[in-house]
């Protein structure tokens, strides 16, 4: 039996410790991952599991783990490459590295495995978990730290520590890594995989652990992105999850309901964040905010998710995106998606200073091109085929961002919820980026956009994956036309 004893996730937990004996028997580590807020998340939970234990590392991140990429990591001196929310899936290229002896791979992913095998893998698919809902990079990466501390002072989850103070436990969570379980939770919901009951499977295991610790808290809330840092007004304005007339997108009509409710809602001039509100006023607003839903006609299904499950990183300033799990995994993507990985990962390591203040400036430079590109989408409108909708942004959006993009345009007026919409951006003069995003509803019916992605961009020459409800793929340029037959073909099978 592991000497893990089950960890936060039983199902992986042999497989945790064979990765983490490896890492430990490693002279240094070569840590590799994706550049999106899971990837950062997960490359952060991993750089202090092996900082902690004493192993030397450097980090690289990669946009792409193409077979360039992974020639490029195995030209370097490293023997043992950890490979973070990526590398599954590439397993046919890295196995191919790994026979000839350039390095050996240690793998904490969750995205679909390729046809190859490798010894140290922890993936929750190869466990007969969902990596689409039940557990992100992140959290494949949380749990694989969690071994390497047991691993690192050879203690078992059944020692005896009755008596112990609160102070020794705060302490422990942090020689046994629990207190990075608030970051693996910032990466699965930067993933997308929070529904409006909050995380599900696997990952409800690493909030208890982190709720545990100290370090997150779980609480049922008005589930609209921006309760920590936007103004009230801007808060109801921008929440477009729950479209309510007179109020989401209108300026004027945010601030009028606001007005109506007679509450005090500024501070020296300045609207208030949720967040700076008492109980009772935000009992208030959020009570006349579903009323004013209900009467407007919004279904009783939408106005439900006007409340849902919220994480709140408890050791972060209040009032900062930090504090926020939803905030701070946008900021993250504000810094990778643009280049800066290197500040993201900082920050996830706790630099609150120079890296922070420059995480800012992206978030703020990342926001203005979300919506500009949403804006582009509403104006130029998207194609609808029989099975799918897509959109072909050429560089007028960022390929970095047009998946983010074609998430969002699913509140826009003419985009059809029951398809998946399918976004195009140019990469290069030769290749096209391709993003594909879905519902957690088309999932229910089948939709596995993970396949589509991957059998449409075979077919014209090129290659992708991902999950369910969101996948991504490269192509050659000028194979848009064919990879949207192929993908409405595959999508038709699939929704039967």
């Amino acid at each position: 039996m592991s000497r893990l004893a089950g960890g936060p996730v039983p199902e992986l937990a042999e497989r945790a410790e064979a990765c983490a004996e490896r890492l430990h028997d490693s002279d240094s580590v070569l840590l590799a991952s994706h550049i999106d807020a899971d990837g950062l998340t997960s490359a952060a939970v991993a750089a202090t599991a092996l900082e902690r234990a004493g192993i030397p590392f450097e980090v690289v991140f990669e946009k792409q783990l193409d077979d360039a990429a992974v020639a490029g990591i195995a030209d370097t001196e490293y023997d043992t490459v950890l490979f973070t929310d990526f590398g599954s899936g590439q397993l046919d290229a890295i196995a191919a590295h790994e026979e000839r002896g350039a390095f050996t791979p240690v793998i904490a992913d969750h995205h679909q495995p390729a046809d190859a095998d490798t010894q140290y893998h922890l993936n929750p698919l190869l466990e007969g978990l969902n990596g689409a809902a039940e557990l992100s990079g992140a959290g494949a990466a949380y749990v694989l730290a969690r071994a390497m501390a047991e691993r690192g002072d050879g203690r078992t989850h059944g020692d005896d520590r009755t008596g112990e103070s609160d102070r020794s436990r705060s302490d422990r969570s942090g020689s046994e890594n629990r207190d990075l379980a608030a970051l693996a939770v910032v990466g699965a919901v930067g993933d997308m995989q929070a529904t409006d009951d909050g995380l599900v499977g696997a990952n409800v295991a690493i909030v208890e652990e982190g709720v545990a610790a100290g370090v997150l808290e779980e609480a049922t809330d008005l589930a609209m992105y921006g309760r920590q840092t936007r103004p009230l007004p801007k808060l109801l304005e921008y929440a477009s999850d729950v479209r309510v007339p007179g109020i989401t997108n209108d300026e004027a009509g945010a601030v009028g309901f606001l007005n109506d409710l007679g509450l005090d809602l500024k501070r020296d001039g300045e609207w208030r964040t949720w967040v700076e509100l008492s109980d009772a006023e935000r009992q208030q607003v959020a009570s006349a905010l579903v009323q004013r839903a209900v009467r407007s006609g919004v279904p009783a299904s939408k106005v439900d998710r006007l409340v849902g499950t919220t994480y709140v990183l408890t050791r972060e300033p209040e009032g900062t995106e930090l504090r926020d799990a939803s905030e701070f995994s946008t900021l993250l993507n504000a810094t990778a998606r643009y280049e800066r990985a290197d500040v993201g990962l900082a920050v996830c390591l706790g630099d609150r200073e120079g890296a922070l203040e420059r995480a800012r400036r992206l978030l703020s430079n990342h926001r203005r091109n979300l919506s500009e590109g949403l804006r582009w989408v509403r104006t130029e409108g998207v194609t609808q085929e029989a099975n799918v909708q897509w959109f072909d942004a050429g560089d007028r959006i960022r390929e970095t961002i047009v998946g983010i993009v074609a998430g969002m345009a699913y509140g826009a007026d003419g985009v059809d919820r029951s398809k998946p919409i399918i976004a195009f951006a140019a990469e290069s003069e030769a290749e096209t980026k391709v993003s594909a995003r879905g519902t957690g509803t088309l999932a229910g019916r089948g939709l596995d956009l993970s396949v589509v992605m991957g059998e449409a961009s075979a077919a014209v020459g090129g290659g992708g994956g991902g999950h369910d409800v969101a996948a991504g793929a490269t192509i050659p340029a000028g194979e848009e036309a064919a990879f949207v037959e192929h993908a409405d073909s595959i999508v038709a099978d699939q929704l039967g």
